[in-house]
């Protein structure tokens, strides 16, 4: 590997870390607000890391809008560790587990549906569709 080469790679390691610090403060703080009966502060994290996905991918398609290892370091590293449909996963188990399946389902439903409006939101926002 050339010193250029590493460049995307080491991006998308920086970002990632900032991202997993983003997520871990925005949605601790989100969550301090509202308790914990229904885990909002993941699905807050996860909505708005979407509309930051579809207006960024949107607004910086195209031949020349970005660096490649900009692009790559913004969208998959700081937007690929803030989202976090792995402890969205872990969260609907756990009000499975507990007998709340109105609220799973819920949570569930409304993270999805929420996130991809969202993403599209953000595309529209930048006035194109969103590509990665």
């Amino acid at each position: 590997m050339t010193t250029g080469s590493l460049a995307i790679p080491l991006g998308i390691f920086v970002g990632a870390g900032t991202g997993g610090l983003l997520r871990y403060w925005l949605g601790g703080f989100v969550q301090s607000l509202h308790g914990s009966a229904f885990p909002l502060g993941t699905m807050a994290v996860n909505i708005s890391g979407c509309l930051a996905m579809g207006y960024l991918a949107a607004q910086w398609s195209g031949p020349g809008a970005i660096r490649a290892d900009v692009k790559a370091m913004i969208l998959i590293g700081v937007l690929g560790g803030y989202t976090t449909f792995s402890a969205f996963g872990q969260d609907t188990l756990t009000l499975v587990q507990a007998g709340q399946w109105l609220r799973a389902a819920g949570y569930a439903i409304g993270s999805v549906a929420l996130s991809l409006a969202a993403v599209w939101l953000g595309a529209s926002l930048a006035g194109k569709q969103a590509t990665i």
